[in-house]
């Protein structure tokens, strides 16, 4: 989008009702929904998240699915340091066809004491003009001794006091506990302390108190300051609430060419290792490639390394809007005797018809995580993330992908993300690849196409010994499929055999534009993402989807 592009909803005079009246927030939604519809009826609500393998014996079947787009990471003027009204984003959001959307705000004494409340009106009027578009409230917790977190929650009576009551009893910056540095005497404390912030909302659920509520780690390796030990610490403290990570940030227009500066880097991943940052992890972990984080990005890297674990961690990717690439829109003033502390809320945008500094894209607009879902609602939405049923893309670069993995001698569907097929030793089970291409140009005017899909294998070995271990040295690209010119939807059946013990698959793919060896080499990944230069990332150009794991569970022969 250049800036004599700008949208015309991107404008807060105009209310929400005033746009669904121009058919803008159902826009995306009404094409959907005869998908819904088959989707659903097909599909039983009363399927569990988590069905399990010995009671199923072996083989497996999940529903059939629709896929929800979605952001979980976007701050309005309910954060100190972003621009745009509720409705702007509600709006943009809607333009770009996102289903559903978290505004998760930073925390601090003025969001704690006056603007959630504020928020949180905004949010149930928005929800009763347009019930098609599924809008949550979150907050973005500064974790102790660590970085952020988006914490949302199903709506209900209780969800402003849970995160009000959370943040001010948890929140590392308005405790003071950021402290995260080997050996610094707050340190064990800090992440202590994290650990019971997890288990207090697991038990807020367990309880009735609130219906759900969910948390996944934002940029994990921006700083270096999430160590492997402190993401399985999390995880483990209730893997039903702490489900996975930012696989790929927001702020995927930091460095389009000649906007920010010869030294910004795609994601605004623009640091070195500090004090804070975990000393384990090699320079090479703090840019992004491809536009996603290192974590995520290296086969056989530390998001694999939890998954060898034989346990779902999940990753999404979202938008973290604050400041749109190439908006005109600057904060306005504040009126006399106000500010953010006192009033939680900052004043409403100003146009100024020049271009702004800004690093990210509208919700939707580029970045999109795709959720597995057999009923449209809230808690849809969070039990489909909670099951890993979740693909991402950047660019638009697919309208669809549905994966599946069973067994030869079944019929019936089998399991897919997120889900485990219980299979004998030596048996031979096929993964169904099911792609349907790009049929319009993305919102920067270019008609995507996929060039490749990647398969990644990886053992699953169980819990590490060394709790700070990021690598799985089983897992590498197994194979690849050259998808360049197809179009439309098409099936790639991909054939595997279990060996002596259990593993995963999971997915990835490009446009094909930039690619070369993995961080850990070219007999491990052949063809993976790579940094862009500095200051010279424009994300148009190098777009990729990745998928969650299916974990095979191999049992006797």
């Amino acid at each position: 989008m250049t800036e004599q592009q700008l949208p015309s909803w991107a404008d807060p005079s105009v209310s929400p009702a005033d746009l669904d009246a121009q058919g803008v927030s159902r826009r995306g939604l009404l094409r959907r929904a005869g998908l819904f519809g088959a989707a659903f009826a097909l599909g039983s609500a009363a399927t569990p998240a988590f069905a399990s393998a010995e009671k199923r014996g072996f083989g497996g079947e999940d529903p059939r699915l629709a896929y929800l787009v979605g952001d979980h990471h976007v701050h309005s003027v309910y954060s100190h340091d972003a621009k745009y009204t509720f409705s702007q984003l509600a709006r943009a959001g809607a333009e770009y066809g996102l289903d559903w959307m978290v505004f998760n705000e930073h925390s601090n004494f003025g969001h704690a004491y006056h603007g959630a409340e504020l928020e949180h009106a905004e949010i149930v009027k928005a929800r009763a003009r347009n019930p098609r578009q599924l809008i949550f409230q979150g907050l973005e917790w500064y974790i102790p001794a660590a970085e952020h977190c988006t914490v949302f929650a199903a709506p209900g009576p209780h969800e402003t006091d849970l995160l009000t009551q959370f943040e001010l009893a948890y929140d590392g910056k308005l405790l003071g506990y950021t402290e995260g540095s080997a050996g610094a005497a707050d340190t064990a404390r800090n992440e202590a302390h994290a650990v019971r912030a997890i288990e207090w909302l697991a038990q807020q659920r367990r309880s009735g108190y609130v219906d759900d509520v969910l948390v996944i780690a934002n940029h994990p390796l921006r700083l270096g300051i999430d160590s492997p030990h402190e993401m399985r610490a999390w995880r483990d403290a209730a893997p039903e609430i702490m489900i996975g990570m930012e696989g790929a940030p927001g702020a995927q227009g930091a460095a389009l060419p000649g906007w920010r500066g010869s030294t910004s880097i795609r994601g605004e991943y623009e640091n070195k290792p500090s004090a804070q940052s975990w000393p384990g992890y090699p320079p090479e972990a703090y840019v992004t490639y491809g536009g996603f984080d290192w974590a995520t990005a290296t086969v056989g890297g530390l998001w694999d390394s939890m998954l060898a674990e034989g346990s779902l961690y999940s990753v999404t990717t979202n938008s973290d809007n604050h400041r749109t690439v190439f908006d005109t829109w600057k904060n306005g003033d504040w009126p006399a005797g106000q500010n953010f502390d006192n009033t939680g809320r900052l004043p409403d945008p100003v146009n100024t018809d020049t271009p702004q500094p800004g690093s990210d894209f509208w919700p939707g607009e580029f970045s999109r995580t795709h959720v597995g879902v057999t009923r449209y609602g809230y808690r849809s939405v969070m039990a489909g993330l909670r099951a890993g049923r979740v693909w991402l893309d950047h660019g638009h670069l697919l309208d669809g992908l549905d994966v599946r993995l069973k067994r030869d001698c079944d019929a019936g569907r089998g399991v897919t993300l997120g889900g485990r097929l219980r299979v004998r030793k030596g048996e031979r089970i096929t993964l169904y690849v099911t792609v349907t291409s790009a049929s319009r140009p993305n919102p920067q005017g270019i008609l995507p196409g996929l060039a490749h899909v990647d398969v990644i294998r990886g053992a699953v070995r169980g819990p590490v010994a060394d709790r700070d271990s990021w690598r799985a040295p089983d897992t590498r690209v197994v194979q690849t499929k050259d998808v360049a010119g197809r179009k439309g939807t098409y099936t790639l059946r991909i054939p595997l055999t279990a060996g002596d013990e259990s593993f995963y698959v999971r997915l990835r793919g490009s446009d094909g534009n930039r690619h070369g060896a993995g961080y850990l080499g070219a007999s491990v990944d052949p063809n993976g993402p790579i940094p862009h230069e500095p200051g010279n990332g424009d994300p148009w150009a190098d777009t990729w989807f990745y998928s969650n794991p299916v974990f095979v569970d191999v049992g006797g022969s």
